[in-house]
């Protein structure tokens, strides 16, 4: 029998295993934790639930086994944040706090703060961020200075409008003005982790107002490089549109004066699990040297059979007058979490400044 070398399921990190650790940890901190009705309540229909809805799950068992009022529950979840491993365990104590801290905004942000560094708690600061949105934003303006980076990173990272696996935060997704003062704080920061969360959070309020977030970078010194890394990842959504305030600011020309030549996708039919290799010559047609941003798309096919274009980066160029400059990439064809693949003609892109320049297709077989 073939060797099973699949991924364990995202939600299979919170098992029964772990569980029993998380009521070994809590018993250890307080005698009178009820370890038999945490896991009595933590297990009950465990494998039903997804990831996020077990991290809700431990949250509301160690509501019911921990003895005395919130803030007495809260000391005991604020030492466990060292004690236990994984993330998704430690998400689960800022569940707790998010579930059961809105009535006490200062003890309950206080405690997100030092639980962030062992398992993020971006999600749960968000219930606050909705139930006193300038109030939470003063606070997370504070962390901005922190010297723990996780703590600078949730900052950003909390109150970004469209956060993947939580609620819009509609008030920002409509004005993102409060953000402002927060963001420019972050916009030299050190830490790549800091500055991913401060451009992603950008780039998630160009979807709604890019006209606001090219008047926010205005004004940043571009020539500091980590304000550049910014500036250029929280525009790249704008950058595969070829707007030309977006390529002015990464230094890359408007428009596109080449051709593209010799495009190859091999091999023209693929089995789940290979990869395509994509292959084709950048052609100068300009008297004059250009910098240009190459991307390509993947029309993946979805259940139903319509396409799903997924734009991927590929390189700057900078490309002389007259001159040719060969690239190759190969894409994997796996399934992940993210993304499942369906069988059927796949169309390929090549894109250049924005402007799709060329296409070909494969066929995937499942």
């Amino acid at each position: 029998m073939p060797l099973d070398t699949s991924a364990p399921l995202l939600k299979d990190l919170i098992n029964e295993a772990a569980l029993r650790d998380v009521a070994g940890t809590f018993k250890d901190l307080t005698p009178s934790f009820d370890s038999r009705g945490f896991l009595k309540a933590a297990t009950n229909g465990l494998d039903a639930l997804s990831i996020l809805q077990r991290v809700h799950r431990v949250a509301e068992s160690l509501a019911l086994a921990l003895p005395g009022a919130y803030a007495e529950q809260l000391a005991v979840v604020v030492d466990a944040g060292p004690r236990l491993s994984g993330a998704f365990l430690n998400m689960a104590l800022g569940d707790f706090v998010a579930s059961y801290g809105l009535a006490d905004p200062a003890r309950s942000l206080k405690a997100l703060r030092r639980l962030t560094p062992y398992g993020t708690a971006e999600f749960a600061v968000r219930p606050f961020l909705r139930q006193d949105l300038h109030g939470t934003l003063r606070t997370l303006r504070t962390w901005t200075e922190d010297r723990n980076e996780h703590v600078r990173r949730l900052a950003s990272e909390g109150c970004r409008p469209r956060l993947p696996w939580s609620f819009r935060l509609e008030a920002l997704v409509a004005d993102p003005t409060p953000l402002a003062p927060l963001l420019h704080a972050l916009r030299q920061d050190s830490s790549l982790y800091v500055r991913r969360s401060v451009a992603n959070s950008l780039n998630d309020i160009t979807k709604d107002h890019p006209d606001w977030v090219f008047d926010h970078v205005a004004g940043w010194d571009l020539d500091h490089a980590h304000c550049a890394w910014i500036v250029k990842h929280a525009l790249r959504s704008q950058i595969k549109k070829g707007d030309p305030r977006a390529l002015r600011l990464i230094g890359a020309s408007e428009g596109a004066e080449v051709s593209i030549d010799k495009l190859s996708i091999s091999p023209s039919q693929v089995t789940l699990g290979g990869e395509v290799e994509i292959a084709f010559e950048l052609r100068s047609q300009s008297g004059s040297d250009q910098r240009l941003v190459v991307d390509y798309v993947v029309h993946y096919v979805k259940k139903n059979g319509a396409p799903s274009p997924k734009v991927f980066k590929l390189k700057t160029v900078a490309l002389p007058a007259g001159e040719v400059q060969p690239i190759r990439i190969r894409r994997a064809l796996r399934n992940f979490t993210t993304r499942v693949h369906y069988a059927g003609d796949h169309r390929v892109e090549v894109m250049v400044n924005g402007q799709r320049m060329a296409s070909g297709v494969f066929t995937l077989t499942v």
